[in-house]
């Protein structure tokens, strides 16, 4: 059984960073893929980044282009997402997933995710 666990959030001041971690206790088999989503209050969840294991491929949503960087550390099974210039608008629950067999068309889609971890709270407030 896949199991993530998410840290790293917490209150920073607009323009700030935060790096996230994603650790993953078990790898599945087959090309996997490990994504950021996440939930603004009273909201649904959003796409943020995500990044193929195999081939560190990494795509991107546009509000966060140049601003958020997905990596991965394939030593320590642990996904980063490092968060520069933040705003307000930022301000979510950070979840990261696991899936399998995902398309590149499809990678934004949270259906297609079929682990998750518990969320690690990001506020960006003065």
């Amino acid at each position: 059984q896949v199991q993530l666990a998410e840290s790293g959030g917490g209150l920073v001041q607009p323009g700030g960073s935060l790096r996230l971690s994603c650790d993953v206790s078990a790898r599945t088999a087959g090309h996997y893929t490990v994504a950021w989503f996440r939930q603004p209050p009273g909201t649904e969840r959003e796409f943020v980044a995500a990044i193929r294991w195999s081939s560190r491929t990494t795509v991107y949503a546009d509000s966060v282009k140049g601003r958020f960087t997905i990596s991965r550390d394939n030593t320590r099974n642990t996904v980063y997402l490092q968060l520069n210039s933040l705003k307000p608008d930022d301000t979510a629950i950070y979840y990261c997933a696991e899936g399998t067999g995902i398309i590149l068309s499809s990678i934004g889609n949270h259906a297609q995710y079929q682990y998750w971890g518990q969320g690690t709270q990001v506020t960006v407030s003065s």
